[in-house]
């Protein structure tokens, strides 16, 4: 009997999270004509793997992808490297930064090593989670995509596939 208790709260939690996923990972279409009410991406000063502070403002004129990433989210294994191989096609025309949601610098480093990405993208470590609570979060991995202006263009939760990041980017660019 027990069993079939934790099965069916399992299977519960699971049906919300796949709807919640479902309902949330896209953007709803604009009509022809529509303006997009744009938000500005938040400032944040976070520290790198090397203890250096950076903020939204050393990026100033430039598009950016931010991603809010966790070393225990199971979909963060494939869509980091996918996020590493498109910025060194894109080179110097986006910058994409990971921020690692409230993790030490050991495992997010030890996370990154594995994955062969370290020094792929821009890493930042959130140890407080202000970040991902500033852009709404509610599932992993969550991805802003900030115009030259600074204002969110688009913001995707769940994860993508390299198709999905190239595509996303290109209205940033």
């Amino acid at each position: 009997m027990k069993k079939i208790i934790i099965l069916v709260g399992v299977l519960i939690v699971l049906g919300v999270g796949a709807a919640t996923f479902l309902r949330n990972s896209g953007s709803p279409a604009m009509q022809p004509g529509e303006e997009a009410s744009l938000d500005k991406a938040p400032d944040f000063s976070l520290k790198d793997y090397q203890g250096n502070t950076v903020s939204l403002a050393d990026f100033a004129g430039v598009p950016l992808v931010i991603n809010s990433w966790a070393a225990w989210c199971p979909f963060c294994i494939d869509e980091l490297p996918d996020f590493a191989a498109v910025q060194k096609e894109l080179g110097d025309k986006v910058v994409i930064i990971a921020i690692d949601r409230a993790e030490s610098l050991a495992t997010s480093k030890r996370y990154t090593d594995d994955l062969e990405v370290t020094n792929d993208l821009v890493f930042l470590l959130d140890p407080g989670d202000s970040f991902y609570r500033s852009i709404g979060g509610f599932s992993m991995p969550e991805t802003i995509f900030v115009d030259r202006e600074g204002n969110i263009r688009d913001h995707k939760r769940g994860p993508m596939d390299v198709e999905e990041i190239r595509e996303r980017i290109q209205k940033i660019l």
